[in-house]
């Protein structure tokens, strides 16, 4: 993590090189990990952008935590984690996925003591320059071996997607939208624009945040509960109507009963 020259102390911590981290001892690289930190710097982190950012943002990490839990599957995804790759600059993308890894919870991602990069990146744009999602971050997460990386632009309302090529260049291609919709391979889910927001379907299946499930479970049960009421206020008016039926047959037969015995009386009176 040593920087050479007049402004090494103001440079971000770097996670060692490849080599170095090779000639590192088992505690020598725990207490690299330990000491790398978490927290982003001013000049590195992207101002804040308020609930329109954040909102996407979280909902797309807990859309897929959810559904990757309730698949059984080893699937880390996390938001604005720090991550060293070797030898670089470090950086915190708006969300991430990494395939059969442990599920923890963690304050950064060191690739050499992971066992492997990031394999899935969304940034969500919201304000500001589209430079560094839409052409720095192009380039870099290629270079860094990213399979696959998104952009939301949440502002435009527009999508791209990112896939490097079987070949193994570190150059990357676009993914083209099939009926609108974005496949990423990483995730075996599509991603699309629906709403004014930010989806991820299995097949024909649209994936909800937990929050929007739970509203819509929510709604489901009142929309039930009011059909067993409505129902229940029908069976209650048909036992009403069952009852007033048959005190009118019972005043009917009674009303017959009397006649008869009115009749009786006048032809034979005592």
């Amino acid at each position: 993590m040593r920087h050479d020259g007049p402004d090494a102390r103001l440079e971000p911590p770097r996670a060692p090189t490849e080599d170095a981290w090779a000639r590192l001892s088992e505690a020598e690289r725990a207490a690299v990990v330990e000491a790398l930190p978490a927290a982003m710097g001013e000049a590195e982190a992207s101002p804040p952008e308020g609930d329109r950012h954040y909102d996407a943002k979280n909902d797309a990490r807990a859309t897929l935590r959810e559904w990757y839990r309730r698949l059984g599957r080893s699937v880390y995804v996390t938001a604005e984690l720090t991550t060293y790759y070797p030898g670089e600059a470090r950086f915190a993308p708006d969300v991430l996925a990494v395939r059969d890894v442990p599920v923890h919870d963690r304050t950064t991602w060191v690739v050499s003591a992971e066992g492997k990069g990031l394999e899935w990146v969304l940034e969500v744009h919201v304000g500001g320059d589209r430079k560094k999602d839409a052409e720095l971050n192009v380039a870099r997460y290629a270079r860094l071996g990213i399979p696959e990386y998104f952009i939301y632009d949440r502002a435009r309302q527009h999508l791209l997607g990112y896939r490097l090529p079987p070949s193994g260049a570190r150059t990357y291609a676009r993914i083209l939208p099939q009926a609108g919709r974005y496949p990423s391979e990483v995730l075996g889910l599509d991603l699309a624009l629906l709403g004014g927001s930010l989806r991820f379907f299995h097949a024909n299946a649209e994936l909800l945040p937990p929050q929007h499930l739970a509203a819509r479970l929510e709604q489901r049960l009142d929309d039930i509960t009011a059909e067993r009421d409505a129902e229940a206020e029908r069976d209650a008016e048909a036992e009403r109507a069952r009852i007033e039926a048959e005190r009118a047959r019972a005043a009917y037969a009674e009303i017959v009963r009397l006649e008869g015995e009115l009749a009786r009386l006048r032809r034979d009176p005592e």
